[in-house]
Order: structure tokens, then C-alpha cells, then sequence
């Protein structure tokens, strides 16, 4: 089995940053998808990775001031 991220989703709580995705489970021998649409998220706690989702939210943020 194979998990495919589908969608992902980032965005700023009281907690810090958070990863909001989903995905879907896939026999990778017949292709069958097993579980669809499963949905998860966590912390980003890797600095790097905050720098990174700061960076796409302030082009989100300057795309509405443009």
C-alpha cells in the first residue's frame, strides 16, 4: 500500500504553524484506491519548514493586495 498526498493545507493557529492534508491509500499492485479522502495534520516544528510557510502565506497575502 501507498499513501498519495492529495491536498495540503497551511495556516497559522494559536499553537503556531499547522499542515492540515489529506490523502488516499492505493494497493500499489492493482492500483485500487483502499482509503480515500483520510485527513491528518500536526505542528510544523522544523524551523526551515515555518521559514517556508511564512514565505507561501505572505504570496497569498500579497496576491490579494495586487
Amino acid at each position: 500500500m501507498i499513501k498519495i498526498v492529495t491536498s495540503a493545507t497551511v495556516f497559522r493557529d494559536s499553537l503556531g504553524m499547522r499542515l492540515s492534508y489529506t490523502y488516499s491509500e492505493v494497493d500499489e499492485d492493482t492500483g485500487r484506491i483502499i482509503n480515500d479522502n483520510v485527513r491528518g495534520n500536526r505542528m510544523i516544528t522544523d524551523a526551515s519548514v515555518v521559514t517556508e510557510a511564512d514565505d507561501i502565506l505572505a504570496y497569498a497575502q500579497s496576491s490579494l493586495e495586487a
